[in-house]
């Protein structure tokens, strides 16, 4: 019988390799989900959720569940922001959305009846601290009244907050109201660059926001980072590196900057002559992974590092790390529901995203419906290959037997096609292959999105386009 091991690949140092990684650079999906979400279509609607959520009940699933809230609104326009949002002053809006996601989730909650413990709640948008600290505590209680939520010291509840937009008061308050983990968007501290990106926050002001979060007891503090934004220079960002090093966040995500223009408005302000060039984009990139490394940090995979006594490192190393449309997870797979435009839902074999507008959102919520607008259900084969992205993703290696015990194919018989396109990156030493294993390498880590490229079927169709360079 075949015994998994715990990944070796999470205990060593990345190697990288600037000319490598320059010559297998092309546009790739970041994989939070298979398939990606440019495959959803709108030939999947509401009755196919309510079948999927049917099955989970036929087989007495007794999975826990994610739950993700999207709260679109933002004060600014940010230009680095890729995000789906709406920028208004408006607060009256808000207190309009927040009744229809509440609905929403009361219709979720009664779908969910009797299978519904939560060990895992994930706030984004937007900015979810654009509500009121009344109006978080009243939609955290009218969630703990749909759901059933595990202890504090089990679940993951985890908030992104934008710095400029809290004060302590409020980090103290997001802590009792049930967070338990807090990502800051810092993007860099650099004066130029925050100007550039139209999101001017001080160093203080920050670190303000981390210390009360350390006051409040938060089980992680993670920040988010940008290399390649408009202004930025190797000195700067080894400035900004140094100051988050010193800060000493669990978690620290760092994002290349992606400039798709044709996609994104805001950041057509951007001059072209303002971003950094591709070499020194690979140089920023270089410089992070060398002074986090040095500062102790564990590389986690697809941008994150992370201390190795928290959470996702720890997960790592035993095996049971997770990647969904929230990033990394320390909590194994769930079924995720998602309320909220444009939110997108994983329920057994299935994705579905919600309507992305505020009309067309409250229409159907007033018409008793949930309010998708597309989805997919996965094939056998989408399934699959789901399983092996995810275990690249999370793990850095896949186990041959074990997916041959788990579907019914060959491995050698059924990726014939892949285990030869393999064979360039075992010749540029990304990855080692042998009849039980297929490993990445130190090598090969910075470059996981082109290993798991290889067992992506969709690649090239139409609307595969719009996906970021990798790195």
């Amino acid at each position: 019988m075949h015994v998994l091991h715990f990944p070796a690949a999470a205990a060593r140092p990345l190697d990288f390799d600037p000319e490598l990684v320059l010559k297998l650079a092309r546009p790739g999906p970041r994989y939070t989900s298979y398939p990606t979400v440019d495959r959803f279509g709108a030939d999947f609607g509401y009755r196919d959720y309510l079948q999927a959520v049917a099955g989970l009940r036929t087989r007495a699933s007794e999975k826990p569940l994610s739950l993700y809230l999207h709260i679109p609104f933002c004060d600014t326009v940010c230009n680095d922001c890729a995000g789906n949002k709406i920028v208004s002053r408006n607060r009256d809006k808000a207190a309009v959305y927040l009744s229809y996601l509440k609905r929403e989730v009361e219709m979720q909650g009664r779908l969910f009846g009797g299978m519904n413990q939560v060990e895992q709640l994930h706030f984004g948008g937007g900015t979810p601290t654009y509500l009121s600290d009344l109006q978080m505590e009243e939609l955290m209680l009218h969630l703990r009244r749909c759901f059933q939520f595990a202890p504090d010291a089990v679940g993951e509840y985890a908030i992104e907050v934008d710095p400029r937009s809290v004060t302590r008061e409020r980090v103290l308050s997001l802590r009792r109201q049930g967070f338990n983990h807090i990502s800051l968007g810092v993007q860099d501290y650099d004066p130029q660059v925050q100007a550039a990106l139209d999101r001017l926050q001080p160093e203080t002001g920050i670190q303000a926001i981390i210390d009360a979060a350390r006051e409040a007891q938060f089980r992680s503090v993670g920040i988010d980072l940008m290399y390649g934004l408009p202004k930025q220079n190797m000195g700067s960002m080894a400035q900004t590196l140094a100051k988050v090093i010193k800060a000493g966040p669990d978690r620290i995500a760092v994002y290349n900057y992606a400039l798709l223009p044709q996609l994104q408005k805001p950041q057509r302000r951007i001059p072209a002559a303002d971003l950094p060039s591709a070499a020194t984009r690979l140089s920023m990139l270089s410089l992070c992974i060398r002074m986090l490394g040095e500062a102790g940090y564990v590389y986690i995979g697809m941008d994150h590092f992370a201390r190795p006594g928290d959470d996702l490192a720890i997960a790592q190393v035993q095996g049971r790390l997770h990647r969904n449309f929230q990033g990394y997870s320390a909590h194994a797979d769930m079924d995720l529901v998602a309320c909220g435009v444009s939110a997108v839902s994983a329920v057994g074999a299935t994705y579905s995203q919600n309507v992305k507008t505020l009309d067309a959102y409250y229409d159907l919520i007033d018409k008793n419906e949930l309010p998708i607008a597309r989805g997919i259900r996965l094939s056998m084969d989408d399934a699959l290959r789901r399983s092996i992205i995810q275990m690249l993703m999370c793990q850095f290696e896949v186990s041959i037997p074990c997916i041959e015990q788990a579907y019914p194919i060959v491995f050698a018989d059924y990726f014939g096609a892949e285990l030869a396109a393999l064979e360039a990156l075992v010749r540029d030493g990304l990855v080692t292959l042998d009849a039980e294993w297929l490993s990445v390498t130190a090598r090969g880590r910075i470059l996981i999105r082109n290993v798991c490229m290889v067992f992506d079927r969709y690649l090239g169709m139409d609307g595969a386009a719009h996906h970021a360079r990798i790195p």
